[in-house]
């Protein structure tokens, strides 16, 4: 996936800079910062994950756009900090990094101890965000965003999520937009052990969450731009042979558990 509003390197204006090695690195510069998000993103992702970090990257920028549309959300986010958000979004489940291959693909019931280890992702990405923000040196919006999601995409709206347990507009606005991402896409993509759901019943379930586990302004932009969500399901579903990777990684990682 080519990154969204992404800067063009061949209009003739820019002809020169691609000939400059210094200039050329500049302007090459934020699709480089985007290629390492995805690995990063995808360092987290058990076997070959399919494009779930895409699907995200885009129901972000769908959902955000939306609510740009209303002048307190457009204040928030321009233009560089929208694409910011959209960035960070990949980074979302970095702490399953962490999280043994073994928990993450079970298909049945986690016990509570493993549902405890999968939990422990939200601090786990936060403080590898951290590690990188100290490494970097300096503020970065991307790292900023990066840290609100990682930590908060499992909040809920009425307070009954992890690991803080906050609610309402304590919500940090990046992890409330990521929660109904997540959410859309966990039910419509198929998994190893169960199929996907239609949009239509998706939206349903997400819908009777408004108020709930989600923030009300997520839900009604989501309403708004269902069918662009529907199009990326389709547009970047994963394939047959994503699917048989992951089979084959799971019964792998099955067979090497303790």
């Amino acid at each position: 996936m080519s990154f969204p509003d992404s800067p063009s390197s061949n209009t003739d204006g820019d002809q020169q800079s691609v000939n400059d090695p210094a200039a050329r690195a500049v302007q090459q510069a934020p699709q480089m910062v985007h290629a390492l998000v995805l690995a990063l993103a995808r360092t987290a992702e058990p076997g070959e994950a399919g494009h779930h970090v895409q699907r995200i990257q885009l129901y972000v920028q769908a959902l955000a756009r939306q609510l740009c549309q209303a002048q307190s959300y457009a204040a928030l986010w321009p233009d560089d900090r929208l694409q910011a958000l959209v960035q960070a979004s990949a980074l979302h489940d970095i702490g399953n990094s962490a999280v043994p291959d073994r928990i993450l693909l079970k298909p049945g019931a986690l016990a509570p101890e493993e549902l405890a280890v999968v939990r422990s992702h939200a601090a786990i990405g936060r403080d590898i965000i951290d590690q990188i923000q100290r490494s970097a040196g300096g503020p970065s919006q991307l790292l900023a965003f990066a840290r609100e999601i990682t930590l908060g995409h499992h909040e809920r709206w009425d307070g009954q999520g992890y690991p803080q347990g906050l609610a309402g507009d304590a919500v940090p606005l990046s992890a409330q937009v990521v929660a109904v991402a997540d959410a859309y896409d966990a039910l419509t993509s198929h998994r190893v052990y169960r199929a996907g759901v239609a949009h239509d019943k998706a939206m349903q379930r997400l819908f009777q969450e408004r108020g709930g586990q989600f923030a009300p302004d997520m839900v009604d932009a989501m309403i708004e731009v269902q069918h662009v969500f529907a199009e990326i399901a389709r547009r970047w579903a994963d394939s047959e042979t994503d699917l048989q990777l992951q089979i084959d990684y799971l019964a792998k990682a099955i067979a090497e558990s303790p």
